[in-house]
């Protein structure tokens, strides 16, 4: 079985100092404000991760006002350097970012690494999937694979990320499973899922290889029809959503979010943070954004987080090596 990806784990305590009343968490210390760096466009993953997480914080009385900012670029490299080279005047400021912090550091699309910022915690998992048009022929991926294989190169796979990036490395997963060759599969890549969708619904691309949370919105839109899905068994935020599993191939994958400070900053700040992320999960209003976007709760802060970095920039980088992405 193809997976990587973190285990799924438990919050086991909620942040000191804190009182739950009626669903709102009243901590000790509210943050005033908290401001989000997303490293891509509207529409996409981590644009989705930002707001929801943004919108429990306030919901739920842990932060005052969150404001947020789309800066697309480089492969997410744009962000993270915003991130490095402002470094001094950005204490209220936490960046998102998954996967493809790892993946693209591996591939070289930008110099630098998790390690260049502040790790304040992973908070959530999110599945990956594979989605037709509503008004394709393809119901499922015996017909997707029979599509791909009477238009070989023709049938293009369009994914949020660069080319060896995660949604292009889901994608050939998948394919490989499937008996496929990995490397030969014609990947479309766009600067974020929102472009990505539009190249969808306009016929660019047969396919498109994206986060189950942003499968499952556009789904219940009827605007595409999701044809598998990365998860074990199937997901309750939209069961009628077939595993890959299911369908006889055998590969699963998670998709870990979180969130990274700019280097240098204080550990009582820091802290801070993850106090707040802790306390998120106690709320009625964070059980609210998980459960519409099908998210799996995972909490990872600090040290952990570090840990695990570093377990999947190995476990990612051998499999690329076997997939011929490095």
């Amino acid at each position: 079985m193809n997976t990587f990806g973190w285990a799924r784990r438990s919050v086991v305590a909620a942040a000191t100092a804190t009182l739950v009343l009626g669903g709102a968490v009243q901590a000790e210390e509210m943050v005033e404000q908290l401001h989000f760096i997303v490293p891509g466009g509207a529409g996409g993953g981590w644009d989705g991760t930002a707001r929801g997480t943004g919108e429990a914080l306030t919901n739920g009385g842990l932060v005052g006002n969150a404001s947020y900012e789309n800066m697309s670029g480089g492969g997410g490299g744009v962000a993270i350097a915003y991130m490095i080279e402002n470094a001094d005047s950005l204490d209220n400021t936490l960046m998102v970012n998954s996967t493809p912090i790892v993946i693209r550091s591996l591939t070289g699309v930008f110099p630098q690494s998790f390690r260049d910022l502040t790790l304040v915690a992973g908070t959530i998992g999110d599945y990956a999937a594979l989605v037709v048009p509503v008004d394709s022929p393809i119901e499922n991926m015996e017909d997707l694979l029979a599509a791909y294989a009477e238009q070989g190169p023709d049938f293009a796979v369009g994914g949020g990320s660069v080319p060896g990036g995660m949604d292009h490395l889901v994608a050939a997963m998948v394919m490989q499973a499937a008996g496929e060759e990995p490397t030969a599969l014609n990947y479309i890549p766009y600067d974020a899922g929102g472009e990505a969708m539009a190249g969808l619904l306009s016929g660019e691309i047969d396919a498109l290889s994206t986060g189950f949370s942003e499968a499952i919105a556009l789904a219940e839109q009827d605007e595409v029809r999701i044809v598998g899905v990365t998860a074990p068994e199937r997901v309750p935020a939209y069961d009628e959503a077939p595993t890959f599993t299911e369908q006889g191939i055998e590969t699963t994958f998670i998709n870990w979010r979180g969130f990274f400070g700019p280097p240098g900053l204080d550990e009582a700040t820091r802290q801070t943070y993850v106090d707040m992320f802790a306390a998120m999960y106690e709320t009625d209003a964070w059980e609210e954004v998980r459960a519409r976007n099908g998210w799996v709760n995972i909490f990872n802060p600090g040290e952990d987080f570090r840990a695990f970095l570093e377990q999947q920039e190995q476990e990612i980088g051998d499999l690329m090596r076997v997939l011929g992405f490095l």
